[in-house]
C-alpha cells in the first residue's frame, strides 16, 4: 500500500516512516513536513491512506480533511493526534474521518488501524468518545453568537450594530462569556471555543 505521512515534527516523521516501512503490505511512505505541502502531493499522487497529524503549521490535518473530501479523493484519511479535544474530534467526525487515534499508541496498534480502514472500517480512540459525551456547551445561543463575530474580527461596537444591541450589553455579555469559560481575554475564549466545538 501507499502511504502520504504529514507531521511537521522531523524525527517523528522520519521515525514512524522508517517503522511503517519495516512492513511488508507498505510499498512506500510518502512524507509532507505540513498540511500544506500534504495537499501539493495528494494533486499529484493518490494514496491508499493518508496520515495526517492535526496542528501542523500553514495548514493543519483537519483542513487537508476537509480539501480531501471536498475534492472527492478516494483516500482513506487517518488522524493521529495528542490533543483530547472535542472540537476537533467533531470537526473530523463531520468530514467522514476513518480514524481518529492518539499518538500514544504502538506501530503494531497503527498497523491494524490502518488495515482497519482499508477493510471499511471507522476506528475512534475510546478516550475521545468519553471526552465528546462529557465535555457540556456552557454557552446560551446568543452567547455563541457573538463568539463567532469575535472570531470573524469584529469590535464591540460592530457587533453591537450587526445584532442590534447597545454597546454595554454586548461588553455584558462578554464579561458573562469571559466568566463561564475561565478567562479574561476574548480571542483566549474563541480559541476554547473552537477546541471544544462550541462554535
Amino acid at each position: 500500500m501507499d502511504i502520504l505521512l504529514a507531521e511537521d515534527q522531523s524525527m517523528l516523521r522520519d521515525a514512524l516512516a522508517k517503522l511503517l516501512s519495516l512492513n511488508d503490505e507498505v510499498k512506500h511512505v510518502s512524507l509532507a513536513k505540513d498540511g500544506e505541502e500534504a495537499i501539493q502531493i495528494l494533486q499529484l499522487k493518490i494514496f491508499d491512506v493518508v496520515i495526517l497529524d492535526i496542528e501542523m503549521p500553514k495548514k493543519t490535518g483537519l483542513d487537508v480533511l476537509e480539501w480531501i473530501r471536498k475534492n472527492k479523493i478516494n483516500t482513506k484519511v487517518i488522524i493521529i493526534t495528542t490533543f483530547k479535544r472535542c472540537g476537533y474530534f467533531e470537526r473530523a467526525i463531520n468530514n467522514n474521518i476513518d480514524a481518529y487515534v492518539l499518538k500514544e499508541r504502538s506501530i503494531d496498534e497503527l498497523m491494524k488501524t490502518i488495515k482497519n480502514v482499508i477493510a471499511g472500517n471507522k476506528e475512534y480512540s475510546p478516550e475521545l468518545m468519553e471526552n465528546i459525551f462529557t465535555t457540556k456547551n456552557p454557552l446560551t445561543t446568543q452567547e455563541v453568537e457573538i463568539l463567532k463575530k469575535i472570531s470573524l474580527g469584529l469590535s464591540n461596537k460592530e457587533i453591537a450594530e450587526n445584532l442590534h444591541f447597545s454597546n454595554g450589553t454586548i461588553r455584558n455579555y462578554i464579561s458573562i462569556i469571559l466568566m463561564k469559560l475561565n478567562t479574561n481575554n476574548r480571542l483566549l475564549a474563541v480559541k476554547l471555543a473552537k477546541e471544544n466545538g462550541w462554535i
